[in-house]
């Protein structure tokens, strides 16, 4: 599976975009523009499924770090600060890392 299968390319691409150069990730922003807070639920929670490297259920900061390369091999890593920014944004548990319901809650907050 790839994440084109679930995106359109073009909004991923115009979503990368936005967010090239370090410290301009905006989470909601690139949600928005990647078609991700359209999705539903279920389909949010297969991206999901598709950005959790090690399939443990959850995303913890190292996955983060790669966030966007999911989207495209090409894609620059997040630095610390937006790694960190993203994790707070999403953790509502404050258990250091991001499950898959809370990362469907943040997509579509």
């Amino acid at each position: 599976m790839s994440i084109t299968d679930m995106l359109s390319a073009d909004d991923i691409a115009a979503a990368l975009q936005e967010c090239q150069d370090p410290d301009t990730f905006e989470p909601q922003k690139f949600f928005q523009t990647s078609g991700l807070s359209k999705m539903s639920a279920s389909q949010v929670k297969d991206v999901f499924r598709f950005i959790d490297n090690d399939q443990s259920g959850y995303l913890d900061e190292e996955e983060l770090k790669f966030f966007l390369q999911k989207f495209e091999s090409g894609a620059r890593e997040l630095t610390e600060s937006e790694t960190k920014s993203l994790m707070a944004a999403a953790d509502n548990d404050g258990d250091g890392k991001i499950g898959a319901e809370e990362f469907q809650e943040m997509v579509h907050s």
